[in-house]
């Protein structure tokens, strides 16, 4: 495989702020088709991929399935698991934005199918490369915090009025709300950091009136390791937590603010350029002991390693930047926390 052929589906916050961008900055990937079926959207993609075909339905693009080799699904959650599908049998590989699917039957099923078909499924668990998670991995390994008791992590926005996108729209059985939406993301970090789980506590609210999901939900997790993790996750936060608060036996960890990665995408900004990835207030995070207040700086965030890691794995058969059960693991958490809930 010498260039990797890529088509992605769908051009909304996924597909333009994350994937096109970091699969045009690699040089391992062509982007060879965006699908978008929204006028206005297949504008922009005309605009910033001059080169690049726009495809206005999955029909068109897998009638020619022949012409790629991955396929990147950044869709609404509950059209993942059956895109994934035909994508698989179409012959091509397959990345899904995360949630993998709505449901962790749906996504077992379509593991095996990939598995059988022999090609490569993984999962777009970008936060796994935030700056600011980057650093706090680095500081645990260094035992600086000692032994870590407690993990904070704090997911939080201010958007009191509900909008017209599908994740508003959607209910909690299409994968729409807060839970669905960045739980994936923080349950993934958790699991990342200290193991397997096995309690779970959970709330979730609907603070806005025309609300048809969670916006405003929490997640307490005893892990194996001894840890404790609780998860917040909200729209409606007028200020938010700290990103990160992690106290261990000795220090603890603080670190404000979300990854610039996203806001700079949005802003025009592109991957690889200088300063990408880092915070343009230069901000660091502090470890904190009876001593005092260390600042530690923060590592660039570099969504980037993500596509390497795939193209490595595509090309040279090394390992998947994301194994998919992981994310399975964290959608058996969501679907026993909405258990609790209903």
């Amino acid at each position: 495989m010498s260039v990797i052929r890529t088509a992605i589906i769908g051009f909304g916050t996924a597909g333009r702020v994350f994937h096109a961008p970091l699969v045009a900055a690699d040089p391992h990937y062509a982007l060879s088709a965006i699908v978008t079926g929204s006028p206005e959207r297949e504008r922009a993609a005309r605009h910033s991929y001059p080169q690049t075909d726009i495809l206005a339905d999955t029909d068109a693009l897998f009638a020619s399935a022949r012409e790629f080799d991955l396929v990147v699904i950044a869709s609404p959650n509950d059209s993942h698991a059956p895109l994934a599908r035909a994508a698989l049998e179409a012959g091509t590989h397959v990345v899904i934005d995360k949630p993998i699917a709505v449901t962790a039957a749906g996504a077992r099923e379509i593991t095996t199918a990939a598995r059988e078909a022999g090609r490569v499924l993984t999962v777009f668990q970008n936060r796994r490369w935030d700056g600011d998670f980057l650093t706090l991995r680095d500081v645990i390994a260094r035992g600086r915090l000692g032994e870590v008791r407690q993990f904070d992590s704090a997911f939080e926005w201010w958007q009191p009025d509900t909008g017209t996108g599908w994740k508003d729209l959607a209910g909690p059985d299409q994968g729409g709300g807060v839970l669905y939406d960045l739980g994936p993301h923080l349950i993934d970090q958790a699991l990342q950091l200290f193991g397997e789980v096995t309690d779970i506590h959970a709330e979730r609210d609907r603070r806005r009136p025309d609300s048809r999901s969670d916006d405003d939900s929490f997640l307490t997790l005893r892990h194996v390791s001894g840890v404790r993790t609780r998860l917040w996750m909200s729209t409606v936060a007028p200020a938010p937590r700290p990103r990160f608060r992690v106290s261990g036996s000795r220090a603890v960890f603080r670190s404000h603010g979300l990854d610039p990665q996203e806001a700079q995408s949005i802003a025009g900004r592109r991957p690889g350029e200088t300063g990408f990835g880092l915070h343009d207030d230069g901000r660091a995070a502090v470890v904190e002991d009876p001593q005092g207040t260390q600042n530690v700086p923060l590592h660039a965030g570099d969504y980037r390693e993500f596509y390497r890691r795939l193209a490595a794995a595509l090309r040279e058969g090394g390992p998947l930047p994301v194994d998919p059960n992981d994310s399975i693991r964290a959608l058996e958490i969501i679907e026993e926390a909405i258990r609790q809930t209903r």
